[in-house]
Order: C-alpha cells, then structure tokens, then sequence
C-alpha cells in the first residue's frame, strides 16, 4: 500500500525558511516520478518542484531560485526546501508520487498518489 506523509510546515515570518518531507512507504521509492504541489485558499492546487527517478528535476517559473526539490532514496524520503519565503507561499503542501516517467513533471493528473498536505502559512 502506498503512503505518502508530509511534515515540516508552520507557521513563519515572510523571508525565512522552512524544510518539507515526505515520508513514503510501499513502494520503490527510487524509480518513482515525485514531486510536490501546493494549493492556498480559494486557488488551484499547481505543481513547483518535481524530480525524476535520475535525480533531474523541474521548477514552477514562481519558485525557482527559492526552492530546492531532493529525495534520499536510502531513507524513501522526498524534500523540499523554501526560502525566502513570501505571504503567496502561504498554502497547504502535498507530494505526488508516480510509478514511472511523466512527460511534464508539474501537472497533477501525472500523479496517482498523493499525501495529506501539510500547511505553510508566511506572515508579512
């Protein structure tokens, strides 16, 4: 059974920094397509970072430059790090997961496994 469980989110002030991960369990985490999402209130969920099961991975125009996508595939654990973080950050978080290439990377219906989201919330 796959599980996909975010953590790391809260609560920060607008310029700071925040390091999400995904634990994931059932599955061969290294040869899956992954990537994370975010959607705040009222908006669309959109993809922002993706890698692939080679480690290339792909940014949001909004995020790059901010955010970091990795994974450690010894512990089946996908990050991200955000910095410089901006109040339209503020949003829940998920990652996705797909068992194989995806022509994009960052469009949600790649994906067929999914998190329960963990919120970030940036204050100015």
């Amino acid at each position: 059974q796959v599980q996909l469980a975010e953590s790391g989110g809260g609560s920060v002030q607008a310029g700071g920094s925040l390091r999400l991960s995904c634990a994931a369990s059932g599955f061969t985490f290294s040869t899956y397509s992954l990537a994370w999402f975010r959607q705040g209130l009222g908006k669309e969920r959109e993809g922002v970072a993706a890698i692939d099961d080679i480690g290339s991975t792909t940014y949001a125009d909004s995020v790059k430059g901010r955010f970091i996508i990795s994974k450690d595939n010894a512990k089946d654990t996908l990050f991200l790090q955000i910095n410089s973080l901006k109040p339209d950050d503020t949003a829940m978080y998920y990652c996705a997961a797909y068992p194989g290439p995806v022509a994009h990377g960052l469009e949600e219906y790649e994906y067929n496994y999914w998190g329960q989201g963990t919120q970030v919330t940036v204050s100015s």
